[in-house]
C-alpha cells in the first residue's frame, strides 16, 4: 500500500477516486498514468476479473430455476426486478438488494445499481456513441436549462483517446449528428437486417441503418488483462473472461495498478467530502467500512466522485459545512436536480417472410442502429416536440422449442431443436429527455441505511415534450418496417414508464458558465471548491438520446489529465 502519514497520523494521497465503475476506472488509469499515488474507494465487495464471474460459462440448463429469479430474489430485489431482467439467475448477483439499500420515491424511480469493485462497467450495454455540437448547442439554441460550457471540439481528441483504448466496432457514416470514431471493423447485420437497410435507403432520405457502436474488439488486442477479441457468446452481463468487451476490471483499473500508484479498498462507503474552511479546498473524504462500520477519513489533494450521477450528488449533499450549509458547491441549489434518463419501450415489431433458407452464426452481443433524423433542421424538424431519438434493434430467428414449455422434453425437442423458428425484426426508439428543474433527489435524514446514511428520495418523472415525441417514435418504426415489406407490423408504447429504466440516469451535479445556475466548470470542477471533480453522469447539462458512456469516459479522461497538470503547477 502506498502511504503517506501526515501530521495527525491519516493517510494522504495525491487524488481520491469514489467509483470504480465506467467513469471511476478511466479516473484512476489517467490519475495513475499521470504519476499520482490514487486510493481508489468502492463502497462495494472486490470482484476480480475472471475469477469472480461465477456463471460466466455456464448453460441454460446449468443455472436454478432455469435462469428465472428466484421468489428470495424478486422479494429481496423487488425494485431492480422491475426491469424485468437484472434479476434472472445469471447476473443477479451483480445487482444490489434494495432491502439492504434502500431508496424512497415520491414518484417511482427504478434506480439500478451495482455495488462492486467495477461497477455497471461489467454489466452495461456497451452501446458507445459520441455526443454532437446538435446536442452541445441545444440547450442554448432553444433556451433549455443552461448552456453546456464545452463543444464537441473540445472533447473530440478525448473521444478518440477513449475509443482507441477500449476498443470499439462499428461503421463511420459522415453524419453531423452522430461523429465519426476511431473504431474497429464492424459486427455483420444479417440478412433481414440487411434488408431492412436497403429499404430504408431506398424509402427514406433522411435516415441511414447501421450496426450498433458496441465497446467490444473485433479485430486485434487491447490494454488490459489479456483482452482479447470477442467470442460471439452474448454472455456479456455476466462478465466477460476474454475481456472482449470493456469493463474497468479487465483494463483501466489493472492499467492504473500496473503504474503502482494506486491503492484500491472495496467495501468502503465514502459518505463525505471535508471542505477545509482556510484553505477553501477539500482536504479528504469520511468512509464507513461497509463490513466493520469503522470510521476513516483518508486526506488528498484532488477528488474524484465517480460513484454514478445519483450516488455522486448524494456525497455532496452530505458535504456540509459553514461555507456550503446545503452540500458542497451548492451555491446554485442546482445539486440533485435536473435527473435526466432516455425514454424508450416504444417501437414496432414484424415478421419477415421470404428468409427461411438463411440463418446467422454466433450470438451476437450488439444490434442494430438507426441513427437521430428529428430536428436536425429544414424538413427535419417538427413542430409537436424538440430534440430527438435513435432506433436500437433487430432481426432474430428464435426456434419454437424455446418458445412452448411442452416442447422442451423428449422426442418433440429432439425434432424441433434443429428447426429454426420465424425470423422476427424489432426496432426501439431511444430519445431525450429535456432537463427539468423539478426532476430531482432529495435525503431523508429521518430514514437511514444500516450505516446511518441517510437515504435518497427521487421526484421525477417523463414531461410533456417525451409523451409529445412518443408517437412520432412509435409511427416511424411502423413506416420504416412496413416499407420494407415486413408483415404484422405491430406499433407499441408502454407509457414511458418511470425513469430509471434506461439505466442512464444523469443531470444531478451539471455543469455550465455560472456557479450561480449550475454546480460544475468546463473542466468537471466543482465551481467553489476546485480540487472536487465530478466526472460520472452527474455533470451531463442535456442528455442527448445516445447512450452516455462514452461521453463520461472522455470527460472524465480529460478531467483527469487537467487535474494532474494542475497539481504539477501547484495550482491545487
Amino acid at each position: 500500500m502506498n502511504k503517506n502519514l501526515t501530521s495527525d497520523g491519516l493517510e494522504s494521497f495525491d487524488a481520491i477516486v469514489i467509483g470504480t465503475g465506467i467513469s471511476g476506472g478511466w479516473a484512476a488509469k489517467e490519475l495513475c498514468e499521470n504519476g499520482l499515488k490514487t486510493l481508489v474507494l468502492e463502497r462495494g465487495r472486490m470482484v476480480k476479473h475472471i475469477e469472480d464471474y461465477p456463471t460466466m460459462n455456464m448453460d441454460p440448463w446449468d443455472l436454478p430455476n432455469g435462469g428465472q429469479p428466484s421468489r428470495e430474489t424478486r422479494e429481496r430485489k423487488y425494485k431492480q426486478h422491475r426491469t424485468g431482467y437484472v434479476t434472472k439467475e445469471e447476473y443477479q448477483h451483480f445487482f444490489v438488494d434494495d432491502i439492504k439499500h434502500p431508496y424512497n420515491e415520491d414518484r417511482r424511480f427504478d434506480w439500478i445499481r451495482g455495488y462492486h469493485v467495477g461497477g455497471r462497467s461489467l454489466m452495461w450495454g456497451r452501446q458507445s456513441y459520441r455526443l454532437s455540437d446538435f446536442d452541445f448547442e441545444a440547450n442554448k439554441k432553444e433556451n433549455i436549462g443552461v448552456d453546456w460550457p464545452v463543444r464537441y471540439n473540445d472533447i473530440a481528441p478525448w473521444y478518440d483517446k477513449v475509443e482507441e483504448f477500449i476498443g470499439v466496432s462499428g461503421e463511420n457514416l459522415g453524419l453531423k449528428q452522430l461523429p465519426d470514431g476511431k473504431l474497429l471493423k464492424p459486427m455483420n447485420l444479417n440478412c433481414v437486417e440487411e434488408h431492412l437497410k436497403e429499404k430504408i435507403a431506398e424509402n427514406f432520405d433522411d435516415r441511414v441503418l447501421t450496426i450498433g457502436r458496441t465497446a467490444h474488439i473485433t479485430e486485434g488486442t487491447k490494454p488490459g488483462l489479456g483482452r482479447s477479441t470477442c467470442q460471439y457468446r452474448d454472455r456479456c452481463m455476466r462478465g466477460c473472461p476474454f475481456g472482449a468487451y470493456f469493463s474497468s476490471n479487465s483494463s483501466t483499473l489493472p492499467t492504473a495498478e500496473a503504474t503502482g500508484n494506486m491503492t484500491l479498498r472495496p467495501n468502503s462507503i465514502a459518505h463525505e467530502v471535508i471542505y477545509d474552511e482556510k484553505t477553501g479546498k477539500a482536504s479528504g473524504v469520511k468512509v464507513i467500512d461497509a463490513e466493520t462500520k469503522e470510521v476513516f477519513v483518508f486526506k488528498a489533494k484532488v477528488i474524484f466522485l465517480c460513484a454514478s450521477a445519483i450516488a455522486s450528488a448524494s456525497i455532496l449533499l452530505q458535504s456540509k459545512s459553514e461555507r456550503f450549509p446545503n452540500g458542497l458547491g451548492n451555491d446554485s441549489g442546482e445539486l440533485g436536480h435536473n435527473i435526466m434518463d432516455h425514454h424508450f419501450h416504444v417501437g414496432a415489431s414484424g415478421i419477415a417472410e421470404g428468409f427461411d433458407d438463411k440463418y446467422n452464426k454466433g450470438r451476437r452481443a450488439n444490434g442494430v442502429y438507426i441513427p437521430r433524423f428529428r430536428n436536425l433542421g429544414g424538413d427535419t424538424d417538427q413542430k409537436e416536440f424538440l430534440r430527438g431519438y435513435g432506433y436500437q434493434g433487430g432481426a432474430g430467428r428464435g426456434s419454437s422449442s424455446e418458445l412452448v414449455a411442452e416442447l422442451k422434453y423428449g422426442k418433440e425437442l429432439k425434432e424441433e431443436i434443429l428447426k429454426p423458428g420465424q425470423w422476427r425484426i424489432s426496432l426501439t426508439a431511444f430519445g431525450e429527455t429535456l432537463p427539468d428543474h423539478s426532476n430531482r433527489m432529495y435525503l431523508d435524514y429521518e430514514k437511514k441505511d444500516e450505516w446511518g446514511l441517510p437515504t435518497i428520495t427521487f421526484d421525477a418523472a417523463f414531461g410533456d415534450n417525451e409523451m409529445a415525441m412518443r408517437k412520432d417514435m412509435k409511427e416511424q418504426a411502423e413506416k420504416m418496417l412496413t416499407a420494407a415489406g415486413f408483415k404484422n407490423v405491430t406499433g407499441y408504447d408502454n407509457g414511458g414508464k418511470a425513469m430509471g429504466l434506461g439505466i442512464h440516469e444523469m443531470g444531478t451535479a451539471r455543469m455550465g458558465h455560472d456557479p450561480k445556475t449550475s454546480v460544475l466548470n468546463k473542466y468537471n470542477q466543482v465551481h467553489t471548491c476546485k480540487n472536487v471533480f465530478v466526472t460520472d453522469g452527474a455533470f451531463m447539462t442535456s442528455a442527448g438520446c445516445q447512450n452516455p458512456s462514452l461521453t463520461y469516459m472522455a470527460f472524465t479522461a480529460r478531467a483527469a489529465n487537467f487535474a494532474a497538470e494542475q497539481i504539477k503547477k501547484g495550482n491545487l
